[in-house]
């Protein structure tokens, strides 16, 4: 399989999902966040459908069944072995209404004005340019049809929340889910794209996790940071990093409660629509 031209933030982010490509359908969560993203995006028979990032193709299988033999779904990665773990999946069920493409979500070259949906799971706030993106995909949207994004709440996922406020004290903004964190910021991300509200659905998830498990979250300074290159960790020395670790560890440790951790991992579910005009 061709690897794509992609920068260093990108390469980066390709490599990751690669090494994670032959495990990631062990993943039940990320099935059932594609499932829910793409249940409630109003996909009908015939109807052609893109999605990106589309990992493994839990969004694209799952739309290929709605939409029947008479539509078409298209999923895309730039990850080699996302496709490749995809393509055979769809070789082995014998499906003709569905295929995977390596490509950059953020450089897609298809005809305007031709998919009725446009779905992106688990991967929108790794995009370089968040409302530069929308615009683009917005270009392949028919007028009418709708793009269903799944984005994670800024308090979701205790060890980032921790990490980025220890980074803060030594004076580093680690984005994370900010961009994407609340309804309102999702909302105007729509309308910076010029998208029409259709809903933003919140679902609320959580469970306790064990301190071992939370102090995992720590990614260090080598794990690409979504929207930011290089890692804002990068920019710490060796004994600042070491230092930082050991205030995340001990910033968890003091969250401990007899059931565990407490990990938010509220979910938003973002729905916009090219207008007809």
């Amino acid at each position: 399989m061709n690897r794509l031209k992609l920068n260093n933030y990108k390469q980066e982010i390709a490599d990751l999902y690669t090494r994670r490509s032959d495990k990631y359908d062990r993943s039940t969560w990320h099935q059932k966040i594609a499932h829910s993203l793409v249940e409630q995006g109003q996909v009908n028979v015939g109807q052609k459908v893109l999605d990106i990032a589309t990992g493994t193709g839990h969004c694209a299988f799952f739309a290929a069944n709605l939409v029947g033999e008479i539509g078409e779904v298209i999923g895309i990665d730039i990850a080699p072995g996302m496709i490749e773990q995809a393509q055979n999946k769809a070789e082995e069920m014998n499906l003709n209404n569905i295929k995977f493409l390596l490509a950059d979500a953020e450089n897609l070259i298809f005809e305007s004005n031709y998919f009725d949906r446009i779905f992106c799971a688990s991967a929108f706030i790794w995009m370089s340019d968040l409302v530069g993106s929308l615009l683009h995909w917005r270009n392949f949207l028919k007028p009418g049809g709708i793009i269903g994004i799944q984005a994670f709440a800024e308090t979701a996922f205790v060890g980032g929340v921790i990490a980025q406020q220890v980074s803060k004290k030594y004076g580093i903004d680690y984005l994370m889910s900010k961009p994407t964190g609340t309804v309102e910021k999702c909302q105007n991300l729509l309308k910076k794209a010029n998208l029409e509200l259709v809903e933003i659905k919140v679902e609320q998830n959580g469970n306790y996790i064990s301190l071992e498990e939370a102090t995992r979250m720590w990614a260090g300074s080598t794990h690409p940071a979504p929207g930011q290159y290089p890692s804002p960790l990068s920019k710490l020395s060796i004994e600042q990093l070491e230092q930082a670790k050991l205030e995340f560890e001990q910033e968890l440790e003091a969250l401990q409660t007899d059931k565990g951790i407490w990990n938010d991992i509220t979910t938003f579910y973002i729905y916009g629509r090219k207008p007809m005009i």
